[in-house]
């Protein structure tokens, strides 16, 4: 059996690693275009500031070790063409330029992202970086020395990481985005302006809410960001935009989103029975809509590269859908999240509401203790768990993974107010604080009930029976034989 991956970075290298495992005798080849392998670009802002010394540390695979496997991986190999039809594939070896034909009778697509570059006046200015990749990595750095203003175009996860990089290394930042708060995707408002408080801080400038239009340069490197709403200099510009998934050669070929994202079922096969896919090339099932969604994470990808090795000829492992749950430190806040912000389940119209808490993470009697903020977003009438935020000096991320188990077992508040979990003064309260969130949840519904039966006429079903109706199961109608 012939096998191709196309792109070997966290999913092609999860995948063939499977691949490997389960078909030991399988003719496996790897055709990646850049000359390194499972490089982690989330430790690229931890390079850039001087945290990580050794880059070599930000790789976990190499083609030698995927030798040792019985794997040919082709670096710098880049393909050109794929026709799913004839299962062929038009490759190029970028080092002697040579063109080459290949067949394969099952296909795994892990070709990744690629970051958004807008098409825009002075976008191929010197000095004006991406960052996604090992090279990204070393020209950010090696420009980053004479740079003394830095703009970093885009405030989510990776823009924040990289203004906070360039601050310890006492650079001029201006960290800029369309929206009118940071990380708007991953956090409400509570959490955001507790961030943007932090970066202020710092000296960090923040230009919230303005577009950039177009830079403008000296003697051809960028000198000047120029937005909608004013001027700001800067000579070192990194965009971190965002992504689109690398999947322009299967596209009329494999079913997608209208952003290009492959669509895969809970087995990682496309459209096509002989190609599977996985990581930042797919749409990912969603867990607290039951939707498609695009959420490009190493920690998606390195399971469907798994899941994608494992059902290569038949279906045995299901994907288990996503939460999108990802944690952030800046400066000494640590952040995480899970599921969706209000502000999201809003948008997605769904009848969701929210509880926060400021409370201490241990009782005040420890001498230690640091305010924790939390919130939960729940459904209303169901009281189903969406999603939550949690923010402290404290770490307590890892409650962010407890609440993501949470919402994919469609736990509720109820659910949550009164699970077991383990006290000790030096981790927490009698009552944990994920079961402090539960309980205020289950106050906050129970009010809301009282309010909606104070309000209904004489004689009429209580809306809550009305809500909980519209929730339960319908029985499944069939077809008389």
């Amino acid at each position: 059996m012939k096998i191709a991956v196309i792109g070997c970075t966290h999913a092609g290298t999860a995948a063939v690693k499977a691949i490997a495992a389960e078909h030991p005798e399988a003719r496996i080849t790897v055709y990646e275009r850049n000359d390194n392998i499972s490089f982690l670009s989330c430790g690229i802002a931890l390079h850039v500031g001087g945290v990580v010394k050794d880059p070599e540390g930000l790789f976990y695979s190499s083609p030698e070790q995927l030798a040792r496997l019985g794997v040919d991986t082709r670096m710098r190999h880049e393909v050109l063409r794929i026709d799913t039809a004839a299962k062929t594939l038009r490759v190029r070896s970028l080092e002697s330029d040579e063109e080459f034909e290949d067949s394969y009778d099952k296909l795994v697509v892990t070709t990744g992202s690629w970051p958004v570059v807008p098409d825009m006046e002075g976008i191929r200015l010197d000095n004006v970086q991406l960052c996604k990749n090992f090279f990204h990595a070393k020209e950010i750095i090696a420009r980053a020395g004479a740079a003394r203003k830095v703009a970093v175009i885009g405030a989510g996860y990776i823009g924040i990481e990289l203004a906070e990089a360039f601050s310890d290394l006492g650079k001029e930042v201006t960290l800029l985005d369309n929206m009118d708060r940071v990380m708007a995707k991953y956090l409400d408002a509570e959490f955001t302006d507790a961030a943007e408080e932090a970066l202020a801080g710092r000296g960090i400038r923040t230009a919230l809410g303005e577009r950039v239009s177009r830079f403008e340069g000296r003697d051809g490197r960028v000198a000047k960001v120029v937005t909608d709403k004013g001027e700001h200099e800067a000579d070192l510009v990194v965009l971190c935009i965002g992504f689109r998934p690398g999947t322009e050669l299967v596209k009329g070929q494999l079913d997608m989103l209208d952003n290009g994202a492959l669509l895969v079922d809970e087995y990682m096969r496309t459209s096509d029975p002989d190609v599977l896919a996985a990581g930042d090339s797919c749409a990912v099932r969603y867990n607290p809509t039951g939707q498609q969604a695009y959420i490009p994470l190493a920690t998606n990808a390195v399971r469907m590269g798994t899941l994608a090795g494992r059902n290569l000829v038949e279906p045995k492992v299901k994907y288990r859908g996503t939460q999108g749950t990802s944690a952030i430190k800046l400066f000494d806040l640590n952040i995480a999240s899970t599921g969706m912000t209000e502000a999201a389940a809003e948008a997605a119209g769904l009848d969701a509401a929210a509880v926060t808490l400021r409370e201490s993470h241990r009782p005040d009697f420890m001498p230690d203790a640091e305010e924790a903020l939390l919130k939960l977003v729940y459904e209303r009438g169901t009281g189903r768990l969406l999603g939550a935020q949690i923010l402290s000096k404290a770490d307590l991320t890892q409650a962010a993974n407890t609440l993501s188990v949470c919402i994919h077992n469609r736990m509720t508040t109820e659910d949550l107010a009164y699970v077991d979990f383990f006290f000790q003064p030096h981790y927490n309260h009698p009552w944990n604080l994920l079961n402090q969130a539960g309980l205020a949840a289950e106050q906050q519904r129970a009010e809301a009930l009282s309010r909606q039966a104070a309000e209904e006429p004489a004689g009429a079903e209580p809306a809550a029976a009305k809500e909980q109706a519209a929730a339960e199961p319908k029985p499944e109608r069939r077809a008389s034989a």
